[in-house]
C-alpha cells in the first residue's frame, strides 16, 4: 500500500465463506484456507495491491452467509508467508484484542511480511457479537470511538516508546510496565478504518491511512473526498485517501453480465440472509422507510451493499476511472468466485485503467 502505483485495487472478504455475496448458488466463494492460499498467491502474480479481510467472530442466525469466517491476524500471517509483494491487512476488533496482544502480533505480522501487514480498525457495530464476548456495545457511536482511540494510542505508544511505561485511561485504566519488542520495521503500519458516521470519520482523519466508506457514488462529485482531506489536514497536516468497496461481475457482454448478477442475486438470493444482515445493521423499518429498504435489498444480495461494477471491461473501467476522477485512492473489490473471476478482471479490466493512466503498470503484468 505504499508503492505509488496509482489507483488501488483491492480483494474484500476473501477470508469470509460466500465473500460478500448473500446468496445460495453453489459456486459462490468457499473462504476456505486453501482457496485463500490460491488467490493470494494468483492476487500477487497478477499485481494485486492488497487483501482486506472481513472480522467475524459469530455467524448470522438462520443464513449461511459467513458461516465460516477464518480469523484475520492468523490468517494473514500465513497469507503474508506465501507472498512476495502484495499487502495483506489484519481487521481487529479494538473492544476484543488487548492492545499488548495487538501490538506484539501485529509487529510480528509486519516482520513475517517484511513491510507488508497492515491493520483494519473496528470499533465494533454488531450487538450479538459484543454478547458473545460477555460485553455490551455501547449505543453511541462517539463512545465505541472514544475507546477505539485510547486503544490506538496505547498501540502506538508501545511501537514507539523505547522504555517501559505506564498507563491509566479512561478505558484500560491501570496498566503497568508495559513494553514490547520487536516493533514495526517503519514504526507503525498502514491503517484503514471503516466508517460512516461522523465520530468514524473523525477517527479516521485523525488515525488512518485510509478511510473505506460504501457509502461513496461517484456520480455525486468530490464532496466526500474534500471533507475527508479537510479534516485530514486540520488534524496535523495528515494526508488520508479515501477508499469504496464494490461487488465485481465483468463478463465479455453487458447482458451476459446482467444475466449473472439477476441469476446469483435475485433468483438465488438468501433473501433470509439478506433480511438478517441488513437488520444486524440497523437498515430496518425503524430507520429506514420500505420504499429504501426494497431498493437496499438487491444491493445487500450482490455484494452487501457495495457499489455496482457490473458489466463489460470498458463499462467497468469506465465507471473506476469516475472513481479515481473523483479523487478516491482505491477500491477494495469482491466477487461471487473470486478465484475463477479474478484473472478476467485483471487481464481485462486492469490494461484500461494503465492505458487511462489512472494505474502504472502492475508488477504482475
Amino acid at each position: 500500500m505504499s508503492t505509488d502505483n496509482g489507483f488501488k485495487l483491492g480483494l474484500f472478504a476473501p477470508n469470509a465463506s460466500s465473500g460478500l455475496a448473500i446468496t445460495t448458488v453453489p459456486e459462490r466463494w468457499s473462504g476456505s484456507w486453501d482457496d485463500n492460499v490460491r488467490l493470494a498467491v494468483l492476487a500477487d502474480r497478477l499485481g494485486i495491491d492488497f487483501l482486506l479481510p472481513v472480522g467475524r467472530w459469530i455467524g448470522w442466525p438462520g443464513t449461511s452467509f459467513h458461516e465460516a469466517v477464518l480469523e484475520t491476524i492468523t490468517w494473514a500471517a500465513g497469507l503474508l508467508a506465501a507472498t512476495e509483494r502484495i499487502s495483506v491487512f489484519a481487521t481487529v476488533h479494538s473492544a476484543l484484542v488487548p492492545p499488548m496482544v495487538a501490538a506484539k502480533q501485529l509487529a510480528t505480522l509486519d516482520r513475517i511480511g517484511a513491510g507488508r501487514a497492515g491493520l483494519n480498525i473496528v470499533a465494533g457495530w454488531y450487538q450479538a457479537e459484543h454478547e458473545a464476548f460477555g460485553l455490551d456495545l455501547p449505543g453511541r457511536p462517539e463512545q465505541r470511538y472514544a475507546h477505539a482511540q485510547e486503544w490506538w494510542d496505547v498501540v502506538r505508544t508501545l511501537w514507539s516508546s523505547q522504555e517501559p511505561f505506564d498507563h491509566d485511561g479512561t478505558y484500560f485504566p491501570g496498566l503497568r510496565g508495559l513494553h514490547t519488542s520487536p516493533r514495526p520495521s517503519g514504526g507503525t503500519l498502514p491503517v484503514i478504518n471503516a466508517a460512516v458516521s461522523e465520530a468514524g470519520r473523525g477517527f479516521a482523519t485523525r488515525n488512518a491511512d485510509f478511510l473505506l466508506t460504501a457509502a461513496f457514488d461517484p456520480r455525486r462529485g468530490t464532496a466526500l473526498v474534500d471533507g475527508v482531506r479537510e479534516a485530514a489536514a486540520r488534524n496535523g497536516g495528515r494526508n488520508v485517501g479515501v477508499l469504496s468497496n464494490a461487488y465485481v461481475v465483468c463478463r465479455p457482454t453487458h447482458d451476459e453480465a446482467e444475466d449473472f448478477l439477476h441469476y446469483y442475486a435475485q433468483e438465488n438470493a438468501d433473501w433470509d440472509g439478506v433480511d438478517t444482515v441488513m437488520s444486524g445493521q440497523g437498515i430496518n423499518a425503524q430507520s429506514f422507510s420500505q420504499a429504501q429498504i426494497d431498493m437496499f435489498r438487491p444491493r445487500f444480495a450482490a455484494g452487501h451493499g457495495g457499489h455496482p461494477l457490473v458489466g463489460t471491461p470498458d463499462e467497468i473501467a469506465d465507471t473506476v476511472i469516475a472513481f479515481a476522477e473523483a479523487g478516491v485512492s482505491g477500491i477494495a473489490l469482491s466477487f461471487v468466485d473470486y478465484l475463477g473471476e479474478i484473472e478476467y478482471f485483471a487481464s481485462e479490466v486492469v490494461p484500461r485503467l494503465e492505458k487511462a493512466g489512472i494505474r502504472g503498470r502492475s508488477q504482475g503484468s
